[in-house]
């Protein structure tokens, strides 16, 4: 984890120092008293991280962003600044994060999840689903194998109830749109149950799923999920979000329609 600091304040960066190294006791993130040395540090040395104070001397932390993205483009930028009114202009910049100094260690806590998808106590989540541009769900970043593509239609279901139970006729009605339900129909769909529960014991996650009678569930919290982080609040979900939720599934319309209304 390379991280890098820069503040012409020497106060505000060593406390942003302190908290990082307390948050990460193994790391050693540098610091930066003007953006000509980050960026000298930068063309020769990788960066995953820039927590970057806006108002230098010489010149901004918005252009120190836009060249270091030109360096690194995966690279993450964090904004710190005592102004609120950068805000907009640092979102347009894709930046990852936006903190107010001073710097409160839950806040920077917060960030950091955000870019690491965790915190440093908690455990990776071994089952990762993408809801934007498609769907896909990997265990240990492996693709969960199906028999029937409908049994992975039913898991998209499942993740875009978010841990809300379905019923078999409401499963039935959103799956096979304008079909009369049916004897077969409800044969199929018991099917594609046993097909999920099969896929998903072979990857030792049966766990995930939660049946009771006549309702079928995902645990949300077992799971990583870029629409459930998206709704957290996650600035990298939020800025990877083109409105393409779930693109294959008409029945996903619905909630395609909340995403829009969310404020960006």
């Amino acid at each position: 984890m390379n991280i890098i600091a820069v503040d012409d304040e020497p106060l505000a960066l060593n406390d942003l120092i302190r908290s990082l190294k307390s948050l990460y006791p193994s790391c050693e993130p540098l610091s930066f008293a003007t953006p000509r040395a980050a960026l000298e540090h930068a063309s020769s040395r990788p960066v995953d991280i820039a927590f970057l104070d806006i108002e230098m001397p010489g010149m901004s932390g918005l252009e120190l962003a836009k060249r270091l993205k030109d360096l690194h483009p995966d690279a993450h930028i964090v904004f710190v600044t005592s102004y609120e009114q950068y805000a907009i202009d640092a979102f347009a910049l894709h930046a990852t994060g936006y903190l107010l100094k001073p710097v409160q260690a839950a806040e920077l806590e917060r960030e950091m999840t955000f870019i690491y998808e965790r915190s440093p106590q908690e455990p990776s989540k071994r089952i990762s689903i993408r809801t934007f541009g498609g769907f896909e769900a990997l265990v240990d970043g492996e693709p969960l194998a199906f028999k029937r593509s409908k049994t992975k239609e039913l898991l998209a279901l499942l993740v875009d109830r978010r841990g809300s139970g379905v019923t078999m006729r409401e499963a039935c009605a959103t799956l096979w749109e304008d079909v009369p339900h049916s004897t077969s129909q409800r044969s199929y769909y018991q099917s594609l149950v046993a097909d999920l529960r099969s896929a998903l014991a072979a990857a030792h996650v049966e766990d995930v799923l939660v049946k009771t009678w006549n309702n079928l569930a995902i645990d949300p919290h077992a799971i990583e999920c870029d629409s459930y982080r998206f709704l957290d609040g996650d600035p990298i979900a939020v800025n990877s979000y083109r409105g393409n939720y779930l693109p294959a599934y008409s029945w996903a319309e619905f909630s395609s329609g909340a995403f829009r209304s969310q404020p960006r």
